[in-house]
């Protein structure tokens, strides 16, 4: 089985995924998977460019799970998408240096939850675990998660509402 973690950058999953690896699951980070499908730098969003299409398809499915913000795209048996509130998010992006506009972008792109969208569009909804992290431990998540992978709790999504904080990205 293959679980793909995925969500905006900042909402957890790298520490998500570091807390999965102690517990023994076999992890794979998109970043290591991508790196031949760059096909440019985007030096004003500060960002690499890949080409989706090709790395989705010759990507081989294999057990364990796989984070990244991209990983929604892939053919994976469960998705869970990590979510955190705009505001702290923000904070998060801005204490790793990011640019002003490639918070906002990720922060606008949070709010309009573009991550579960894009999940919906390439997976069954009983596949989906949406997870907001915004005041969540790691501890509690990885169970969380776990519980998930092993049917103990079902899929659930499109209970996170941002939309009070659409005046921050406008």
């Amino acid at each position: 089985m293959m679980i793909c973690i995925s969500g905006i950058p900042g909402t957890g999953k790298s520490t998500l995924a570091d807390e999965l690896k102690k517990r023994g699951y076999n992890i794979v980070r998109q970043n290591d998977t991508v790196k031949d499908f760059i096909v440019s730098d985007d030096e004003e969003r500060d960002t690499k460019i890949i080409d989706e299409e090709k790395w989705v398809s010759s990507f081989k499915p294999f057990e364990g799970i796989i984070e990244g913000h991209l990983t929604h795209l892939l053919p994976c048996d469960l998705v869970v998408i990590l979510r955190c509130r705009p505001d702290i998010l923000k904070e998060r992006l801005q204490h790793r240096g990011y640019s002003q506009e490639k918070v906002m972008e990720n922060v606008e792109a949070e709010a309009l939850d573009v991550s579960l969208i894009e999940a919906l569009e390439y997976h069954e909804p009983c596949k989906i675990l949406e997870i907001d992290t915004t005041n969540e431990s790691v501890d509690i998540i990885a169970t969380e998660i776990g519980d998930f992978m092993q049917g103990k709790i079902p899929p659930s999504h499109g209970k996170t509402d941002w939309s009070e904080y659409f005046g921050m990205i406008i």
